[in-house]
């Protein structure tokens, strides 16, 4: 009795322990079915199981989370190349505007027996060739910072007296278009751990947008602050560091046609007639350079001014 007992008990087992294998097997199919799928076609799906028996669940729950990470990644690298296609599709569109204007001179100078005016068009010329080439220079910077591979390497850096070079590597361009800035600059010797030419960048291309857009009224102000004493996040207020506060300013003829909010986006330009000599990247390169050296930079409208805050923690 016992025996058939033991008999029945074994069978049983027997029974359940192959049903769980074909079971098992038939989940392991199909999990490898759903494999070949996702691998084959364009999906954001996940893995489906009709069991949740504890290795299974462990392996599908596993892999969903690879798969999730994987369509993270290539969303990402999708929306990296279109941007990087977007980038060049609409420089090549700014870049066509001066190429057409260069081969219109050209002919205009082949043509031209005047002295004057061929020194006119000279001069028409050489202005934009300098156009194409800062545009050029802006594409090769943006196209390096959406590298995830490039570095910034930072050092000690006199933040005040690179400030004033910059400035003064200007004076034909305030000379030629009649401005003369305001500047206040402190004259203490301040350092801030930076990258040199990336902060020169940084400088060059603030400057660069208030003299394209500006209405000859440009200021430029550095001072070091105590931190509570600018307008800083929160993060920055708690630091016991001195800040360094670098303001750029300048007039605009139409305020409202500004929206701060996209001033930092790439191509956003408020002035499309004034494009000719503008990118449209600039300030989207100077912000992505001071955050990467541990800055901050905004903007805002106070009246019709425009203004560009940067603030860097002294060293």
């Amino acid at each position: 009795m016992i025996w058939k007992i033991l008999t029945v008990i074994l069978a049983v087992s027997v029974a359940v322990l192959i049903a769980v294998l074909v079971k098992i097997r038939a989940q392991l199919r199909d999990i490898n079915e759903q494999l070949d799928f996702l691998c084959e076609k364009d999906t954001n799906m996940l893995l489906l199981t009709d069991t949740n028996m504890a290795d299974i669940g462990r392996l599908k729950e596993r892999i969903n989370r690879f798969l999730e990470q994987w369509h993270r990644q290539r969303e990402a690298a999708a929306k990296k190349e279109q941007m990087i296609s977007d980038t060049y599709t609409n420089l090549s569109h700014d870049i066509r505007t001066p190429l057409t204007s260069l081969d219109g001179y050209f002919q205009l100078l082949r043509d031209e027996t005047d002295k004057s005016a061929q020194e006119h068009y000279i001069d028409i010329i050489q202005e934009r060739i300098t156009s194409l080439k800062d545009m050029l220079e802006e594409l090769f910077m943006f196209t390096k910072l959406k590298n995830d591979s490039f570095k910034l390497e930072l050092s000690n850096c006199c933040v005040s007296r690179l400030l004033k070079q910059t400035v003064f590597s200007y004076y034909e361009e305030w000379k030629k278009q009649s401005i003369e800035p305001s500047l206040d600059i402190c004259e203490d010797t301040i350092f801030i751990t930076a990258n040199v030419q990336a902060l020169r960048r940084v400088f060059q291309n603030v400057i660069k947008n208030a003299l394209v857009h500006g209405q000859k009224s440009i200021c430029i102000q550095m001072r070091q602050l105590d931190s509570c004493n600018c307008r800083a996040s929160d993060d920055e207020r708690t630091s016991k560091n001195r800040i360094v506060h670098i303001l750029v300013s300048n007039d605009v003829k139409n305020p409202d046609d500004i929206d701060v909010d996209k001033v930092f986006e790439r191509f956003y330009k408020a002035d499309e007639a004034r494009s000719i000599s503008s990118s449209g990247l600039g300030l989207s390169i100077a912000k992505e350079l001071v955050e990467r050296m541990g800055g901050s930079i905004e903007a805002r409208l106070e009246g019709k001014r425009f203004v560009v805050e940067i603030l860097f923690e002294c060293e």
